[in-house]
């Protein structure tokens, strides 16, 4: 007897029924014969370098010549039925975006079971050694995914446990609890020939010679050699096609090959539910950095720096809508609300920070820092890992990468730029805007408001001075969109400010953001 065992390392068998579409989610369980056999050749093909075209004394063709012969019966694993779906690229552009397609990968898990196949007879010692050549250094069974390591057996070596599977014979059936299934099988070498006869002598009949001694036309035997061109020579040969050369001579199935009836119990391919696997929540982290990318063919236009507030606004809505799907509510800390709607007190919430860190100027927003004190919750993190885009005015939409997640300080030390610090001296690169109005004295002077928005975040006073005129222009603070698109949430004056703070200890590894805005990029500062 011929007996080989498969291994499934990734724990999972790929493979679609002859004459049937990816899509229809089935599985071919067990392997055909004729999968199986075609395996072999590829393998001794790619693996063994045996030569092509194969010469006809080869032990390779007389191993397929005696595997042809019989059916083998197969000792299946139990594994259950899945399957995952893909939205594949075709290719095709429309409005700008590439089409998908949805594609089933349907497949068998196995876990660590494993596939015995069992052929009636002995081979010959040469057939004997090479199979066991082949069967060894077999990568995959199936699909290419489905990876493989198989072993030709010894007599001495037990089976595996498993469900037997065998062809229907006789016109019995083994009672409740089996199924039928279709697989495709190679006929035997001397029905293909006889087949193969038949199909010259059809041809012949067709293309007749001249009687006589009268020449052959070249034309006759170019139509006779045109007309046998969907026959191969022998059942190697039909192994070896692809389906492209199947299509071409219009074959609905392999020539060489025939479908044969196996049973197999009812429960081989096990379903259930689909099981939502426990996974661990993260912890929070307090910050994650963003790459944003145009779609644009130049792959330059990219907000500008002075519309920070508006594009800050945009992305914050596509990440309350990515967290809020499927949720009775986006999280406080992406909201900055609590359960009850309240807003949150302390700035502890969700910032939105404009950097530029691949461009020679700050012109552009290129990266996006998101800051909360209190924490990305788990809810924040699966919103920030689903952003993948975000609308932007006048141009294509962004692409929006995670860059990375973290503590601040390892931000700070990662990503190296002055909004993060280290410094006594922070100057402003958006412009202040005053979260009050402002009073000539008490409490909501400027200096007041600043010290104000300074001991709401944990910071020491500072010394402040105004910056003069000519320096808000040449960093341009004057240019910055500073109200929000919803006229409620508008600044209480249309007022900025260009500032320096002076501390008397050195302020590291933090963003320093304040007034109006601030968790929208305005009010932010530079460590000189």
């Amino acid at each position: 007897m011929t007996r080989i065992v498969f291994r499934f390392p990734g724990g999972r068998y790929h493979a679609t029924p002859w004459g049937h579409h990816v899509n229809e989610g089935l599985i071919e369980w067990p392997p055909s014969p004729w999968r199986l056999l075609r395996a072999f050749v590829a393998t001794a093909f790619t693996k063994l370098a045996i030569p092509d075209p194969v010469p006809p004394e080869h032990p390779l063709r007389r191993l397929v010549a005696a595997l042809a012969e019989a059916l083998p019966s197969y000792f299946l694993p139990r594994g259950t039925a899945t399957h995952s779906r893909h939205y594949m690229p075709t290719g095709v552009l429309d409005k700008g975006r590439e089409k998908t397609t949805l594609v089933l990968d349907a497949s068998l898990a196995l876990g660590d079971g494993a596939l015995a196949v069992v052929w009636d007879g002995d081979l010959d010692p040469d057939c004997h050694s090479l199979l066991a050549s082949i069967v060894s250094q077999m990568g995959y069974l199936g699909r290419a995914e489905s990876w493989v390591e198989g072993r030709l057996l010894a007599d001495s070596d037990p089976l595996p446990e498993g469900d037997v599977a065998r062809p229907h014979a006789d016109g019995t059936a083994p009672g409740p609890g089996w199924e039928q299934v279709s697989l495709l099988a190679p006929i035997g070498v001397s029905e293909f020939d006889a087949w193969r006869t038949d199909a010259e002598a059809g041809v012949a009949a067709q293309f007749p010679l001249p009687e006589g001694k009268r020449a052959t036309p070249k034309a006759i035997l170019t139509k006779r050699q045109k007309a046998l061109e969907p026959f191969p020579e022998d059942l190697f040969a039909c192994l070896t096609r692809d389906t492209a050369w199947l299509q071409k001579h219009g074959w609905s199935q392999p020539p060489g090959s025939r479908r044969v009836l196996y049973w197999r119990r009812s429960d081989s391919l096990a379903t259930m539910p689909p099981r939502q696997s426990a996974r661990r929540r993260p912890p929070p982290v307090e910050a994650a950095l963003l790459a944003l990318a145009s779609d644009n063919c130049h792959g330059d236009v990219l907000p500008l720096y002075t519309r920070c507030l508006p594009q800050a606004e945009l992305l914050h809505r596509a990440l309350v809508g990515i967290a809020g799907n499927g949720e009775p509510a986006a999280p406080p800390v992406v909201t900055g609300r609590d359960d009850a709607g309240r807003p949150l007190v302390g700035h502890q919430h969700l910032h939105i920070l404009p950097l530029s860190l691949d461009r020679d100027d700050d012109r552009f927003v290129d990266h996006v820092l998101l800051w909360a004190p209190m924490g990305l919750d788990s809810s924040a993190q699966r919103a920030i890992l689903n952003l993948h885009s975000i609308w932007t005015k006048g141009a294509d939409d962004l692409r929006v990468t995670l860059a990375g997640m973290g503590s601040i300080a390892e931000m700070a030390a990662a990503v190296g730029v002055r909004t993060l610090g280290p410094s006594k001296v922070w100057t402003s690169c958006t412009p202040f805007v005053p979260p009050r109005f402002l009073k000539k004295g008490g409490a909501n002077t400027l200096l007041g408001q600043v010290q104000a928005e300074l001991a709401s975040r944990g910071l020491p006073e500072a010394c402040v001075e105004v910056l003069p005129r000519d320096e808000v222009v040449r960093r341009h603070l004057h240019r910055f969109v500073r109200t929000r698109r919803d006229d409620a949430k508008s600044p209480p004056q249309d007022c900025f400010f260009g500032l320096q703070l002076t501390f008397a200890e050195e302020i590291s590894r933090r963003p320093v953001a304040l007034g109006y805005a601030s968790h929208f990029g305005l009010g932010l500062f530079a460590a000189e």
